[in-house]
């Protein structure tokens, strides 16, 4: 699959951008949580990258601890240190493939939320596009939570390509 090495500006106007009606593209920016749909938005973001050049800037936002009303810390540290070793260690295991495909990047961990996650790094590196996946909650957790994606098409400094999985 080929990309272009910048994106049309899309909009209902004519918007001027520095003189530009296409963006280059410096900074991509990848949300995984090791799904299949964050892989997918990872194998889109390292297409573009090869074409135009950008560096791919991959994150994955983890809650540190919860907390309950009288202070106990749940789940126990143990455990959450596993998952904290275990999320960078797909994080350098992604780092080393993008390496061998001759991919600049670099992995962001953040003991947070995956909005604030994305939108935190999204400002530190100047993204210049956000790509992740759409797997959605569903019922209940969906009305309390929201969805990643939704946020972060509503918050996000700049555009965000989501990437569906295939219909089967």
């Amino acid at each position: 699959m080929h990309w272009p090495h910048t994106l049309p500006l899309a909009t209902s106007e004519p918007r001027r951008f520095e003189g530009r009606d296409h963006v280059q593209i410096r900074n991509i920016l990848v949300a995984t949580d090791f799904s299949p749909d964050s892989e997918r938005a990872l194998e889109t973001a390292l297409e573009l990258a090869k074409s135009s050049h950008a560096t791919v800037h991959v994150v994955h936002g983890c809650l540190a601890f919860m907390r309950m009303p009288d202070d106990r810390n749940l789940p126990p540290e143990e455990w959450l240190e596993t998952v904290r070793a275990e999320a960078q260690a797909r994080l350098a295991a992604i780092e080393q493939r993008m390496s061998q495909l001759g991919v600049m990047s670099k992995m962001h961990f953040r003991q947070e939320d995956a909005v604030s996650s994305i939108l935190a790094v999204a400002e530190a590196v100047s993204a210049d596009l956000i790509v992740m996946g759409t797997r959605g909650l569903t019922g209940l957790k969906h009305v309390l939570l929201g969805s990643v994606a939704e946020r972060t098409l509503r918050l996000a400094p700049c555009p965000v390509m989501t990437v569906k999985q295939p219909v089967k």
